[in-house]
């Protein structure tokens, strides 16, 4: 399917897929071979602990390379947790409650343990988004309040939870949902704060975790009108050179979340969206739903890159913070715990404890 779009390695790296089914497709494994940066891990991808550590397995086999490994776990109920036999964690709306950032590093520490044993490395984790919307549909549950203040104090101990057990975070979605009503799986949310404001509210998480060494930061599909009337913060070189490497001095990976979800999708092909976030300052683009795209995405990079579109100075640097990661990815390295730390009593004893302070905690 992806034969006649492979493209180079320098390409690859430049993408983090996702596919359907519990067993990794031949296309997905002859992408890796050839340079692919990493996957996304869906509940759709395993059924069990087993077969998840199965497929892990077969994902490192198909590449010499470190390779990311990423899934959604931020704790709590939602699709963006891990289900059981996995433990279940207070949400961090949850934890948020309790404002007690040595709790969250020890869960965050906890959590980092279970993901390993499967073997993921990456946690597209912690959201950083304030909840100054009680009506938003991204931020319900799952952001640890509208403070930003203690959301920073809450996303570093987060980051530090999970360093402690050798997985990489990435914080998300930058510059922050803000006020936005709209799901961007759906359509393209708007936020219309002043510079002044981001800088005081929104970005104050984000500052904190670039501080504190975040490896990898995602980014937000919403337009800010008052940044870039034009672009998505996830496709403007304002929001991602401007803001995140100028202004908050961020070295890491910026990621580009899925580049498939609607408030894109909808306006852009995945080409042109896949050349436009890494004009603008994206390390790595994420396709993760539509597998139908990515032979155009790829080849549309690839000829991008031949016909020399990408400016060669930021193409080279991006491809350097790339390889630092999969650096960090080989240092860390090590045995995978055994399965039965999943869901173990130690764990479930902790979340209980979390949830009988928070059946105690003041309104």
């Amino acid at each position: 399917m992806y034969s006649e779009s492979h493209g180079s390695s320098e390409v690859l790296e430049r993408f983090v897929l996702g596919f359907s089914g519990t067993e990794l497709p031949d296309e997905i494994a002859a992408l890796l071979a050839s340079g692919l940066a990493g996957v996304a891990i869906y509940s759709r991808n395993y059924s069990d602990p087993i077969g998840l550590r199965a497929l892990t397995d077969a994902i490192r086999r198909a590449t010499k390379e470190p390779v990311l490994i990423g899934i959604d776990q931020e704790g709590g109920s939602t699709r963006f947790a891990l289900q059981p036999p996995f433990t279940v964690w207070p949400s961090p709306s949850e934890l948020g409650t309790l404002d007690d950032a040595a709790l969250v590093q020890q869960v965050a520490r906890a959590m980092a343990r279970e993901m390993l044993a499967v073997g993921v490395n990456l946690d597209f984790a912690p959201m950083l988004d304030l909840a100054t919307n009680p009506a938003s549909p991204v931020t319900t549950g799952r952001s640890f309040g509208a403070n930003p203040e203690k959301v920073a104090r809450m996303g570093v101990a987060f980051l530090r939870g999970l360093a402690a057990e050798s997985i990489l975070a990435c914080a998300k979605h930058f510059p922050g949902h803000g006020d936005a009503a709209v799901d961007p799986h759906i359509d393209l949310p708007r936020f219309d704060g002043t510079p002044e404001r981001l800088a005081q509210q929104e970005l104050v998480p984000f500052a904190a975790a670039v501080a504190a060494g975040a490896a990898c930061i995602m980014t937000a599909h919403i337009l800010l009108p008052q940044l870039d009337p034009d672009r998505p913060a996830s496709i403007s070189p304002v929001v991602l050179q401007g803001i995140l490497r100028r202004q908050l001095r961020f070295e890491g990976v910026i990621l580009a979340d899925d580049l498939g979800m609607g408030a894109i999708a909808r306006r852009y092909g995945p080409g042109e969206s896949v050349v436009k976030t890494l004009e603008a300052g994206t390390d790595i683009a994420m396709l993760c739903h539509n597998s139908t795209v990515v032979p155009e995405a790829i080849g549309t990079v690839a000829q991008s890159v031949a016909t020399g579109r990408f400016e060669s100075a930021q193409w080279s640097a991006s491809r350097a913070r790339i390889a630092r990661l999969r650096e960090r990815l080989r240092a860390a390295s090590q045995p995978l715990p055994p399965l039965d730390v999943i869901g173990c009593a130690e764990h479930r004893a902790l979340a209980e404890e979390i949830r009988a302070r928070l059946a105690h905690a003041p309104e």
